[in-house]
């Protein structure tokens, strides 16, 4: 694990408006810490720099692991996943009608919504429960 200074910590998470960058879950309701990632991994020449590091929830982080790329399941091309410091969220994915599962509308929306496992069996119920709380869907 590379040594981000408590500096940088802060500047990702004001950034991140402390949510999930992925999925958008807020550190509050989430239930556990959200992680510091690296957009691209260290292992694969990536830098500890506020350009390359995203907050996100341990689901999303744990399901990108060390992914950059993920096949888009419409077209099975190789796809470079969404990278928060560049690209714009509602561009790439929105909230289905009941604002509990997560929608790719491009093919790196798609990639992503599928390599990190964004609806996945744990935290689709868990968003219910958030939408009948009136916590969820965030606003993007």
């Amino acid at each position: 694990m590379a040594y981000l200074s408590e500096e940088l910590r802060q500047r990702v998470a004001l950034a991140a408006r402390h949510r999930c960058e992925y999925c958008l879950t807020r550190q509050e309701i989430s239930g556990a810490q959200m992680h510091i990632e690296h957009i691209v991994p260290l292992a694969l020449g990536g830098v500890s720099e506020f350009d390359n590091l995203c907050l996100a929830c341990a689901w999303c982080n744990t399901f990108k692991a060390v992914k950059t790329h993920a096949l888009d399941p419409l077209t099975q091309e190789a796809i470079p996943l969404f990278n928060p410091r560049t690209q714009t969220w509602n561009e790439h994915f929105r909230w289905n009608e009941s604002g509990i599962e997560i929608i790719g509308i491009t093919a790196i929306g798609r990639a992503t919504v599928n390599a990190l496992r964004m609806n996945n069996e744990y935290i689709v119920p868990a968003r219910q429960y958030w939408v009948l709380a009136g916590w969820h869907p965030p606003q993007v």
